[in-house]
């Protein structure tokens, strides 16, 4: 079972080996709701899960609880689990919370950002725009979620990189339900700047390029539409095509 599990996971990504069937499972369903694939108010069955993924439901369990503390996730007592579903005063928050912690993370990476990271982030950068060409929404929102933990990992932050994760998801969700655009909500152009001030190790210049990018996916949302939840086969249906 381990080994379906393994092999289903992202082909952009290398197999690791430590991983658990509670991480793959978690990782799925995580990058299911940063495409937007799992959007707010989906209901996430364990029985459909478990089915789906061909584990047990306390595996399906931990997962979702690991996601329900990084608040992606709403668990409701008897009565199962949803992705969550910010209201617009949770959003205003989320996005205020998002917007001090990309600051910070932005001014340590310019301490402490190293080639390679720079590098692997260029290349995730090209990937976007690889994407964004061949209309595949779904992988560019993906990618650029991505790209602003990879960020927080150039931080050297543990705790920075943690809440970073929680906070792009939830923006993810918050894009979901509220973006008038349905574009690519970041700019690759201003991802690469962003990179190029980092390396040259300018601060100021990091803080104020992110100030400016987080204000352009901001202008893009209207706080008043919502999305309907969507059925957990069809959004998984890549590893059920696997299983067959």
């Amino acid at each position: 079972m381990t080994g379906l599990l393994k092999a289903t996971h992202k082909k952009n990504k290398p197999t690791n080996p430590k991983l658990t069937q509670d991480d793959i499972v978690y990782g799925h369903i995580f990058d299911a709701i940063l495409e937007q694939r799992l959007p707010p108010g989906t209901k996430l069955s364990e029985e459909a899960l478990g089915e789906i993924f061909g584990v047990s439901r306390t595996i399906i369990r931990r997962a979702l609880l690991r996601l329900s503390v990084e608040q992606v996730v709403s668990t409701r007592p008897n009565r199962g689990s949803i992705v969550a579903s910010p209201s617009v005063e949770e959003a205003m928050q989320i996005l205020k919370a998002r917007e001090v912690m990309e600051l910070a993370i932005v001014e340590l990476a310019a301490e402490n950002a190293t080639s390679e990271q720079i590098a692997k982030c260029r290349v995730m950068v090209a990937e976007e725009q690889e994407a964004i060409a061949q209309n595949d929404t779904g992988r560019s929102i993906r990618l650029s979620g991505e790209f602003h933990i990879e960020l927080a990992a150039m931080a050297n932050n543990l705790p920075l990189m943690s809440f970073q994760r929680s906070l792009v998801s939830q923006c993810s969700l918050i894009i979901a339900l509220y973006e008038s655009s349905k574009k690519t909500n970041c700019s690759c152009d201003e991802h690469t700047q962003l990179l190029d001030v980092i390396e040259a190790g300018d601060k100021d210049a990091a803080i104020a390029l992110m100030k400016t990018h987080l204000d352009h996916i901001n202008s893009k949302l209207n706080l008043q539409d919502e999305t309907n939840a969507q059925d957990l086969h069809a959004v998984f249906s890549n590893v059920l095509k696997k299983k067959a």
